[in-house]
């Protein structure tokens, strides 16, 4: 298994948002919408590529976008509602360690009544869904990880 950079900068982006938000609240304008020029700025990651990720977030229901002057993205709901596992099931699809897994849970794997490996592998991907369901935004953000 491994995370491409659509996954990490996904993260980096709700993170970006997420730290706003908690800037602008300690000021009292909560709600301010981010330009995708400053959050591919502040965290170095090209527009076109960052307009794909976003596009994917958005649709996913993560971001709340406007148009116009003051337009932008923000969270669609608190941090503390958005978890990893959710962020990488948009990103990623199946960060099965194994790609027969995504087969074999629906019987289509030909080898999956012989397979001695099968138990360790579903075990190995029901420990990571469950870590990275455990873990939010706002917990990485608070340093709570």
């Amino acid at each position: 298994m491994m995370i491409s950079t659509k996954g990490k900068y996904a993260l980096q982006t709700l993170l970006d948002l997420a730290q706003q938000e908690k800037r602008s609240s300690e000021v009292s304008t909560c709600g301010d919408y981010v330009s995708l020029k400053v959050i591919a700025e502040r965290q170095n990651i090209s527009m076109k590529y960052l307009e794909a990720i976003v596009a994917v977030l958005n649709k996913g229901g993560l971001l709340k976008s406007t148009r116009g002057k003051d337009g932008g993205y923000r969270l669609a709901r608190p941090a503390s509602e958005i978890t990893v596992a959710e962020v990488m099931a948009l990103t990623e699809g199946s960060l099965a360690p194994v790609s027969c897994l995504d087969t074999c849970g629906e019987g289509q794997c030909a080898h999956a009544d012989g397979c001695l490996t099968q138990p360790m592998w579903q075990k190995l991907d029901s420990i990571i869904d469950a870590y990275l369901s455990g873990i939010t935004i706002e917990d990485i953000l608070c340093g709570r990880i």
